[in-house]
């Protein structure tokens, strides 16, 4: 009766909630930023549900909209923080900045806390029994979070204005685990053996869980994963949800492929399948996806921001738009976000002139198109580590000096607080 239960509401949603209407991609939305700003409402209870030390917890998401917006059915993305299960928050930079930018290009973005602990950690160490509870947990919080908007959409006066067809999951690090447990641990039959939902506490309602909002779906459309793992890829089968996995292959928190993780690289925990098994496994089963490698880079590397931020945003849109828009799917960095509105505003690239280039100790970036507008000074090197950072700049140029840097071409982003023009200079 259950089954045909979820059934009759998975019907219902299909047929009153229309899909994000081409005339809103066509102005260039959910592929530029058409908003200035977005809009933020914080701390809205989805649900609760017992801790691991046997305390409730009131689940509660941030949610960021398009400042302005008049469009009543919106595509809704879902962002899971990291941090190990054990720390992390959904104020954390790891996630924000994704939300505010996915904001001002038209979406609805929430940013979810979750259920964090271990009973073992830190002392006397956890291990498979205690972080895989920690896991499913955050697992059934996630679920519970997409129920609450379908919810919300079908008696609660749809509050946020969303597409209910087009809800999508994001998770980075611990958040990605999340993603990838939401989306292919979805038989009974898979759950793992070493997780005791009965002497583990929170753990009831089997694979849905019971973080709240029963009786609504729980599935969304497609997954983006970054440098998250999965606890065996063998649970992918043909027809799953489509993909998009991100990781650093040179990543020492979370593995890149297949094998043993540690907790804060000291607790051994249990043998995972990173984004690159995940991938491997998707292409196999004939799933949509994509998969990108940092390559040279370590955890997370989008959080520093620079160029790593930038590609995880254009891919993630790209990957993202096929699926909105119904463009054809493209896995690869293609052109920047830009700031669509006020479009007489915009700089043109060429206007920024770089001074000598190449410069042996010094060269000036001429800044008199920004009219002394502020604007931040980012150095990146070719490995895309920050090597310099400067803000607030209002003079109509800026003097660049080598210091103590290597020889080389370096990239420079240059932000006005909407836009991040690019160019480079090359030190000799």
């Amino acid at each position: 009766m259950q089954k045909i239960y979820f059934l009759i509401q998975a019907i219902t949603f299909v047929i009153i909630t229309p899909q994000a209407s081409t005339a809103q991609c066509s102005n260039g939305r959910y592929h530029n930023f058409v908003f200035t700003n977005h809009q933020l409402t914080s701390d809205i209870t989805y649900g609760s549900n017992i801790k691991s030390n046997n305390t409730t917890q009131t689940l509660k998401l941030d949610v960021y909209q398009p400042q302005g917006d008049v469009e009543t059915s919106r595509p809704l993305i879902i962002i899971a923080h990291g941090g190990s299960f054990v720390g992390g928050s959904k104020t954390g930079g790891d996630v924000t900045s994704l939300c505010k930018d996915f904001a001002k290009m038209g979406y609805v973005v929430a940013s979810m806390g979750y259920r964090l602990g271990m009973t073992r950690f830190p002392f006397p160490g956890p291990d498979s029994v205690d972080a895989g509870p920690a896991l499913i947990r955050g697992m059934h919080d996630g679920k519970a979070a997409v129920r609450f908007f379908r919810k919300n959409a079908r008696i609660g006066g749809n509050t946020y204005k969303i597409d209910t067809n087009n809800i999508y999951f994001a998770g980075v690090s611990a958040g990605g685990f999340i993603g990838l447990h939401m989306a292919y641990l979805d038989k009974q039959s898979e759950f793992p053996t070493y997780i005791d939902t009965i002497a583990q506490k929170g753990l009831g309602g089997g694979i849905e869980g019971l973080s709240g909002n029963p009786g609504y779906p729980s599935d969304f459309k497609a997954l983006v994963n970054l440098c998250g793992a999965l606890g065996d890829s063998a649970w992918i089968d043909a027809g799953d949800k489509p993909v998009l996995n991100m990781h650093g292959n040179q990543d020492k928190t979370v593995p890149y492929g297949s094998a043993l993780i540690k907790l804060i690289n000291t607790y051994p925990i249990l043998q995972v399948d990173g984004s690159y098994s995940v991938a491997a496994r998707a292409n196999q089963m004939g799933l949509t996806n994509c998969f990108k490698t940092y390559w040279g880079q370590d955890h997370v590397p989008h959080s520093g921001g620079g160029v790593q931020y930038d590609t995880t945003l254009v891919i993630s849109r790209n990957f993202l738009e096929h699926f909105v828009c119904g463009v054809p799917l493209n896995c690869n960095y293609t052109s920047p976000v830009v700031l669509q509105v006020g479009v007489d505003e915009l700089i043109n690239t060429s206007q920024i002139v770089v001074y000598p280039n190449p410069a042996n100790y010094r060269a000036t970036i001429d800044l008199s198109a920004f009219k002394a507008r502020p604007v931040s000074i980012e150095l990146m090197d070719a490995l895309g580590r920050r090597v310099n950072y400067v803000s607030s700049i209002t003079s109509s140029n800026y003097q660049l000096t080598k210091g103590n840097l290597s020889s080389g071409i370096y990239f420079i982003n240059i932000s006005d607080g909407n836009n991040v023009y690019r160019t480079k200079i090359i030190f000799e």
